[in-house]
């Protein structure tokens, strides 16, 4: 059994390698990686390095089995190094991952570890993995700048879920606990942030969101490596190695429900990116907010059965964004969340050194219309981006919010 899965991982990996021409000659920014924010993806990628020295990384390449069930032989899987996201990727870069290299496979994930090695005087490079489905020739690709002028540094340590499986989500119910496992020291120094921040202006808003004077944080100490560590209030950790550099890991604790909806009041607060401010208003000082709620999307619909279909298809955009987005802040806060909450996933998704382009349907069918996410560097994420905002926005965000307040949005 074992050696007929060995030729059938041997098989697909060849068969890929036959479509590498036409594959690897495209540079980094010429992916269209939509497929990452997909409601319908089969699974989710995502890499997390570690850092062993100044020119070597542990790449732990984490695939979440969404589909019920996958079959490992009926996708192929690679990974590329990148020196640049205008380089082309050649054949010869392109590593196939079969069976054999699986680190973990357990009834969620699939797991790759490779150890990546860099040159001292290379200033820029890129992992990119990706998993060919080649039943439908879906590519999924996920990538993570190892060096570049936007990432400080990767931490030398990473946290595991209890069966050992790199945690690969941005957040975790609080109370619940983490291992953390390091290449380095025994201890790891954790700081926590007991933050709420505001829901961000709609992209046609030029002016800049305010910024909090003041960031509270509460020094937590030292807790030891390799045993479970609580992480007991909601907010946002920040753990550390050695404080006195500019890296760290970044998990946002959260409600128990997450991702999905808590409750009534932070319904109402969800709301605001397709209601008139006057609306909001009115559900904010309500005093029975379910109430309140219900009679506003009757009031959108005027059809009870239209508004069911509506609450449900606004609020798995709510929870698709807090999957994909969450940062220091919940996902549906972010620009991006935002952006995907109204406008649904993108068609197009590029990526290059400092931005992130989502392309969607322009108001014809003969135009796009593109959102531009600046890549901001940030010691608590290093793929962290904000929206360029545009008062040329404004016709298709109203456009679109139209389409949901009559009920005929659908992703």
């Amino acid at each position: 059994m074992k050696q007929k899965t060995i030729q059938l991982s041997i098989f697909f990996a060849l068969a890929f390698l036959c479509a590498l021409p036409s594959f690897s000659q495209k540079r980094l920014a010429d992916y269209n990686q939509a497929l990452r924010y997909s409601r319908y993806s089969r699974l989710a990628l995502k890499i997390i390095p570690q850092k062993k020295s100044s020119s070597t990384f542990l790449a732990q390449m984490i695939v979440e089995k969404i589909e019920d069930q996958p079959n490992f032989n009926t996708y192929s899987f690679s990974y590329a190094l990148a020196d640049g996201y205008q380089t082309a990727i050649k054949p010869e870069e392109v590593n196939i991952l079969i069976a054999e290299d699986l680190k973990y496979d357990t009834d969620r994930h699939w797991v790759f570890e490779k150890e990546i090695q860099i040159p001292e005087s290379q200033e820029q490079a890129i992992l990119l993995f990706t998993a060919l489905d080649t039943r439908q020739g879906d590519e999924y690709n996920y990538h993570i700048d190892l060096k570049s002028p936007f990432v400080f540094d990767h931490p030398s340590f990473g946290a595991y879920y209890a069966n050992g499986v790199p945690f690969d989500q941005n957040y975790l119910p609080a109370g619940e606990a983490l291992l953390f496992k390091s290449l380095a020291g025994p201890s790891i120094h954790s700081f926590f942030y007991p933050m709420d921040f505001e829901i961000p202006y709609p992209p046609m808003e030029t002016k800049p969101a305010p910024v909090p004077r003041e960031l509270e944080v509460k020094d937590k100490g030292d807790f030891l490596s390799n045993v479970p560590h609580e992480l007991d209030e909601k907010g946002y950790f920040f753990f550390q190695q050695d404080t006195s550099k500019s890296t760290g890991l970044l998990i946002r604790t959260t409600h128990d429900a997450y991702p999905k909806v808590k409750d009534w009041d932070e319904m109402v607060d969800m709301v605001t990116y397709i209601s008139t401010r006057r609306e909001h208003e009115s559900l904010l000082i309500a005093e029975d907010k379910k109430r309140a709620l219900d009679q506003y999307w009757l009031n959108l619909t005027r059809n009870p059965e239209i508004a069911k279909e509506l609450i449900r298809e606004y609020f798995r955009q709510v929870e698709f964004a807090n999957i994909l987005f969450t940062d220091f802040k919940e996902g549906w806060k972010t620009d991006k969340g935002m952006v995907y909450i109204v406008m649904g996933p993108p068609q197009e998704v590029n990526f290059y050194l400092d931005r992130e382009v989502w392309s969607y349907q322009g108001l014809d069918e003969s135009s796009k219309i593109r959102f531009t996410f600046a890549r901001v560097k940030n010691i608590l994420n290093p793929h962290y981006y904000t929206l360029n905002r545009s008062r040329a926005y404004q016709p298709i965000w109203f456009k679109n919010i139209s389409q949901w307040r009559s009920g005929k949005m659908a992703f």
